[in-house]
């Protein structure tokens, strides 16, 4: 039976799972259809081999290493020796014919990307979660096996539908997984972040994480606050680390909901450490952090090509000559890229101060970002002189993030930030008249 003398429409195809871990599989052609084929063959494990005289650009740095072989070459007969499972993806539908045949003749699988009814193997849309791999089979129309993935995804995620994988309490081997929530607003949490909390027993969520996020969690689950508000109650990091391992040790799934990324100034390494000490498993998740996210969703890079080749990120929550603070201000004075500095509202007139006694211009453009990435987000401009004054008279308070640079000065006048798939006009507000270098954007 040649490859060409099959009907797909009335086969029912027969789901199996390959286990192509360290065994060959021939790829036939370089362009974008290969190189997909190629990302998920890798995934597995598989031992690539890509048969075209031209690869796409990521192919062919797949290749350097030898990550996988590139036959730089167009097919011949004989290419598919040694093959458990072969892919033909050519732009040609001749040599795609000629290696679905000879896979027909030699007994081994094979999907034509070009040609439904012509593989012998389906691939089928797949998605992967954890450890979970999903995947779906239409016979007649293919493309609505990416539909219904999507759906099932987006229903493991968010724990509308159940996986398995949470065991009742007390039985098994309990875990801790530290969560970056992102900046603020939930859609900017990860994909695994997301599936870490709908598998949760027990949620310790900081008051910056995205608090809608617990919102959807089942009634089951336990939350429990562990914020730190600045200067104000707080739990102590101790009781925190403790609570994480005791609910761990019970048998539970304990996720530990931070803002921003865990191990940006979020003392994640201090629970990880805990945990370990206690022998209980931990997984890191990291999230996007507020150091470069907020500044970006306020239009501001941190850095740009031909004006800045760093940035550094400092914790602002001690003032320059605390006994407690390691931060070298005289440095990062001296630095001429872009300052980033967090949980520093209260310390800003004395890190401007040192910033400028230390070599940065007082005219360098500045600006302060409040409640980044939410509905009420509002972006400032100002110079690093009058930070100060910029911050009282706008009536600043936490959590802002304030950036220092001269890429501040790229920022546009129509911005955008998220909010639940919506975007937000900002419109500029008239500077006061003793501030003429000053602009004020404000989410409407």
């Amino acid at each position: 039976m040649t490859g060409t003398s099959r009907g797909a429409g009335s086969e029912v195809v027969h789901p199996v799972g390959l286990r192509l871990h360290g065994r060959t599989v021939v790829v036939v052609g370089g362009g974008q259809s290969a190189h997909r084929q190629v990302a998920g063959l890798m995934a597995a494990g598989a031992v690539v081999t890509v048969v075209s005289p031209q690869v796409t650009p990521a192919l062919e740095a797949l290749a350097a290493p030898g990550s996988l072989t590139w036959q730089g070459r167009r097919y011949e007969p004989g290419d598919l020796d040694g093959a458990w499972f072969a892919v033909a993806a050519t732009d040609d539908s001749g040599v795609n014919t000629a290696v679905s045949e000879e896979a027909e003749r030699r007994r081994i699988f094979c999907t034509s990307v070009d040609d439904h009814a012509a593989s012998s193997a389906w691939t089928p849309a797949v998605g992967r979660l954890g450890d979970l791999v999903v995947g779906v089979h239409e016979n007649a129309r293919p493309e609505r096996a990416a539909v219904v993935l999507d759906a099932v995804l987006a229903g493991l995620t968010d724990g509308s539908i159940a996986d398995g994988a949470r065991s009742p309490v007390g039985t098994g081997t309990g875990c801790v997984t530290l969560v970056g929530g992102g900046p603020g607003d939930p859609g900017l949490i990860t994909v695994r972040g997301h599936q870490a909390l709908a598998q949760a027993d027990v949620v310790l969520a900081d008051h910056l994480a995205p608090q809608s996020l617990l919102a959807s969690l089942s009634s089951e689950v336990e939350v429990i606050d562990a914020s730190k508000l600045p200067r104000g109650r707080s739990m102590a990091q101790e009781q925190i680390n403790a609570l994480l391992v005791e609910h761990a040790l019970a048998g539970r799934r304990v996720v530990r909901l931070k803002g921003g990324d865990p191990f940006v100034f979020g003392r994640g390494m201090e629970e990880f450490q805990a945990c370990l000490a206690a022998d209980v498993p931990v997984e890191v998740v990291p999230g996007v952090t507020s150091a470069i996210a907020v500044p970006a969703l306020a239009g501001i890079p941190v850095t740009h090509r031909g004006m800045t080749h760093e940035f550094v990120v400092v914790s602002g929550h001690l003032p320059p000559g605390h006994p407690d603070s390691l931060v070298d201000w005289a440095s990062i004075g001296r630095l001429r890229g872009t300052v980033v500095v967090l949980m520093g509202v209260v310390t800003a007139p004395a890190i401007a101060a040192a910033l400028i006694e230390h070599g940065r211009a007082p005219e360098t453009p500045t600006a302060v970002v409040s409640n980044g990435s939410t509905a009420t987000q509002r972006t400032i401009r100002t110079t690093l002189a009058d930070l100060p004054r910029t911050m009282a008279d706008e009536g600043i308070r936490p959590p802002a993030v304030w950036v220092v640079g001269d890429v501040v000065g790229l920022t546009g006048r129509q911005l955008g930030t998220p909010d639940g798939g919506r975007q937000h006009r900002l419109a500029e507000r008239a500077a006061p008249a003793d501030a003429p270098d000053r602009q004020t954007d404000m989410v409407l």
